[in-house]
């Protein structure tokens, strides 16, 4: 007798409890940046493997230099192995003056609209994300006594702080954690009704460079045209770094950079979105970027060159007739495809250093990299996922592109070998990383449904 309509039925009936538990665990205040809450990162990921082994997992707390990794595993089951990723740091809260309420007193509020969200740090990055799977995983164990498919929990203490110590604990521990199927909770629906799957990351290189030109500071009466000015060099170049037609002209850039596949463009362009209202919510009307490209292209498949920050001479209160010594700026680039970071980066420097006059001289600062990813969906595992969040939402589940970077995703696949597929039950006004972070209780108890759903259909 297939058992899901009765562990679906145990996650309704224990939705009170879930809620109190991701409540209890909101409390805690993991901030993975400041070294003044290492005892309290320490304390979340204890409480994981606490509530982890209660139910059933062989579950542990192991530390790394850093902030400890939780490993988890219910080796029962059969079918494909899944090895699930969520982090249990957060974020700082500053500005906190900014919070309706403390931070890490997590609360259930109502909204004028009737709909009704947690509000706290965490609560829709990762905490409450996470816990969707978990508690996907409780009900399986209190119906039918295990899981439908072996499954591996790993949870992160510092992917809000760098992530400096999963890439050596995957490489180490890689027999161990190697499954078949990756899994991820970190990720957004593509609307409030809408599941999706995220099955394209972008890459990222960040550099900064620095201009220098005379040994101090000058007088612009004395010096103005005279002397080099490095504002004016920085502000040449990063002209110079794209066309008219909002191309980027880094000599090789868009090598390894192949037009969309035709049936994912067309899943795209039907995809019920208005750029004109996408640009209108941060006061916008006019797309930028690559003329003849759609807005969702160039945020999801298209690769982009963006200046992140710029300085050089006085810029407190007041005038100063100053031309600066030193000007520099901070450069990244979204990457696609198979485009290699490390190829990118050499072309940026090189491109610099021949805009740089003679009287100059550059100095170039890594702001890290790492390559784009994508997954197949038409993977039977893809597949399945879909239909399971189809099932349970009620709408088709769309396959959608992301702007931003997932640094695990990659790690995953080049250290582990698998794919990931990317479930999450975020929206865009989660205000995750900002005062008064929120998660709907509808996307926390629906993905419990979900993921009770999904580890179903993989089995089969």
């Amino acid at each position: 007798m297939d058992p899901l309509d009765a562990v679906l039925a145990q996650v309704d009936a224990n939705a009170e409890a879930a809620l109190e538990r991701l409540l209890a665990l909101l409390r805690i205040r993991s901030i993975s940046t400041d070294p003044a809450f290492a005892a309290e990162c320490r304390a979340c990921a204890e409480w994981h493997a606490a509530d982890l082994a209660s139910i059933g997992f062989t579950a542990e707390s192991r530390p790394t230099p850093g902030h400890p990794i939780v490993v988890a595993h219910h080796r029962a089951g059969e079918g494909p192995s899944a090895l699930f990723y969520g982090h249990y740091d957060v974020q700082p809260v500053d500005p906190v003056e900014l919070w309706e309420h403390d931070p890490f007193e997590p609360r259930v509020e109502t909204r004028p609209d009737g709909t009704r969200v947690i509000r706290g740090r965490g609560a829709a990055d990762d905490k409450g994300q996470l816990m969707t799977f978990v508690e996907a995983c409780r009900a399986w164990k209190q119906v039918t006594g295990s899981l439908p498919i072996p499954v591996t929990i790993l949870l992160e203490g510092e992917e809000e702080s760098g992530g400096v110590n999963l890439p050596g604990f995957l490489q180490a521990h890689a027999d161990e954690l190697r499954a078949d199927i990756g899994l991820i909770c970190d990720t957004n629906m593509w609307d409030a009704a809408t599941p999706a799957i995220t099955t394209m990351l972008r890459g990222l290189v960040g550099e900064e460079f620095t201009i220098t030109a005379a040994d101090r500071d000058l007088h612009s009466g004395f010096y103005g045209s005279a002397a080099t000015n490095p504002n004016h060099v920085v502000a040449r170049i990063l002209a110079d770094l794209r066309d008219a037609d909002g191309r980027v002209t880094l000599p090789g850039f868009y090598d390894g950079v192949p037009e969309l596949d035709p049936a994912l463009k067309a899943q795209w362009d039907a995809l019920p979105f208005d750029p004109k209202a996408f640009l209108g919510t941060v006061g916008l009307s006019v797309p930028a970027g690559e003329k003849g490209r759609s807005v969702l292209e160039m945020t999801w498949s298209r690769p982009t060159c963006e200046v992140n920050g710029m300085g050089g001479g006085y810029q407190g209160d007041g005038f100063k007739t100053v031309i600066p010594s030193k000007a520099s700026a901070k450069i990244s680039f979204r990457l696609v495809f198979d485009q290699d970071p490390h190829k990118v980066r050499e072309a940026f420097r090189t491109f610099v250093r021949a805009r740089v006059p003679a009287d100059c001289t550059v100095e170039f600062l890594e702001h890290g990299a790492g390559r784009a990813i994508r997954f197949p969906i038409e993977a039977p595992a893809f597949q399945k996922a879909r239909q399971a969040l189809t099932d349970e939402w009620g709408k088709e589940a769309f396959f959608i592109g992301g702007g931003g970077s997932i640094p695990v995703t990659h790690m995953l696949k080049t250290s582990l070998g698998m794919d990931v597929i990317l479930a999450g039950f975020g929206l865009e006004d989660d205000r995750i990383h900002s005062p008064n972070e929120k998660y709907d209780l509808t996307c926390f108890l629906k993905g419990m449904r979900s993921w009770v759903r999904v580890l179903h259909a993989l089995a089969r």
